[in-house]
């Protein structure tokens, strides 16, 4: 059977408030297209299906629209697990209807393992499907256990556990595979990812996932790499950049044959869809920034721009740069005594405190006044309350660590 990994779709997630959900469709719409040219068997989806536990309805709704599509009315299985982001619950709600299109929808983790047929081929998938597992699920799946030292044990070791508990159901006649929503040591990260880990201490070792698996289909990081060198281990990434961490990524998903007691070759196949996340660096000052937009340079992209200043920035100057373009998302002006003084310093400017840093552009925008400290204290207040209501926005369900 054909295989097709993919994760991470962060379906209602914006970009400091532009919606994603235009480019998002057209993912789905490529995605479709992927499926049938490469005549796709099983597609895994490893999560992250959302951006919040609780999605906007246009969200939902691309979401539903992209199973019916890549699903075709059962002539190919879609296997969904739930990650960090999605609640569970909601991703399962519809699993019995979802069912008998070949949908397979799992929130929460469980010890029995996912059987697919392959309508094409008449072979026979088993998937290790293991939803993200927090410290609670885990615990509760694993209360049974007699030994509490189990119990007690480190997470990638009960990980472990509950992989080799579904693995068993692996058989030399059927297509064995593994699927989960975690974070695996020595994955390479990006600041669109809320860290599962804290402290490591949700981190899962390699060796936990290796239960006989022919492929390892992992979400979570979204950046398509491999485990550990691991061929047949791997994160397929996300669909589209979420974060100017991942500027000059490509993005991609993941495609391989599999036959029951042969190895596989996974390949990647890169996705067109999506405005590339870019960053400018104008040292030429607005001359520069001007002569990029009139030469049309990354007319798609969503911009991230550093600009060398020797006059005030002003309102006019933001507005006008914002018309020419409007993938501009962020305008910050560099200033020569800035550089200066975090030359001198020995770190980069986006790492000083963000005190420091309002009271040099208070000092540029007045002309070299300094701010008094209620002005400084109302600045600092306020970045705080922005600050909880993100942590807010993002804070899992269960007290375990969300992405």
């Amino acid at each position: 059977m054909r295989i097709l990994h993919t994760a991470d779709w962060h379906f209602g997630r914006s970009l400091e408030g532009r919606s994603r959900l235009e480019e998002q469709a057209a993912f789905v719409d490529e995605l479709a297209e992927i499926v049938k040219d490469e005549a796709i068997d099983l597609v895994l989806l490893a999560g992250d299906v959302y951006d919040s536990v609780n999605p906007p309805a246009a969200a939902e709704q691309l979401f539903y629209e992209a199973l019916s599509r890549l699903a075709d009315g059962g002539k190919r299985t879609v296997a969904v697990i739930a990650g960090n982001h999605d609640h569970p619950e909601r991703v399962a709600a519809s699993a019995p209807l979802a069912s008998r299109s070949g949908i397979r929808l799992v929130g929460l983790p469980t010890d029995e393992p996912l059987i697919v047929d392959a309508a094409r081929t008449g072979e026979r998938a088993v998937i290790a499907a293991l939803p993200y597992p927090s410290e609670s699920r885990l615990r509760e799946l694993l209360s049974e256990e007699t030994d509490e030292a189990a119990l007690r044990s480190a997470y990638s070791e009960r990980v472990g556990a509950l992989m080799n508990r579904l693995g068993a159901s692996f058989r030399p006649d059927t297509v064995n595979l593994a699927m989960s929503h975690i974070y695996v040591l020595g994955g390479l990260e990006t600041d669109s990812e809320r860290p599962i880990q804290v402290g490591g201490a949700y981190t899962v070792d390699p060796s936990a996932l290796r239960v006989g698996a022919q492929y390892v289909a992992l979400g979570h990081l979204h950046r398509p790499q491999r485990v550990a060198g691991d061929e047949l281990m791997r994160y397929s990434g996300s669909p589209l950049a979420y974060s100017f961490s991942e500027a000059g990524q490509a993005k991609s998903v993941t495609v391989f044959d599999a036959k029951p007691g042969q190895p596989v070759a996974p390949q990647e196949l890169l996705l067109r869809s999506g405005r590339p996340l870019v960053r400018w660096q104008a040292k030429g000052g607005l001359e520069e920034v001007y002569r990029w937009l009139d030469e049309g340079r990354d007319a798609r992209g969503w911009i991230d721009l550093d600009i060398w200043m020797t006059e005030t920035m002003t309102l006019s100057h933001i507005q006008q740069l914002r018309r020419m373009h409007d993938g501009l998302i962020h305008i910050r002006p560099v200033y020569p005594e800035m550089v200066a003084s975090d030359e001198e310093a020995g770190r980069p400017r986006d790492e000083l405190p963000a005190e420091e840093l309002f009271r040099r552009f208070f000092a540029k925008q007045t002309g070299g006044a300094e701010p008094d400290a209620e002005t400084v204290r109302l600045f600092l207040e306020l970045i705080a309350e922005e600050a909880d209501e993100a942590a807010a926005a993002y804070e899992p369900e269960e007290g375990g660590a969300g992405e």
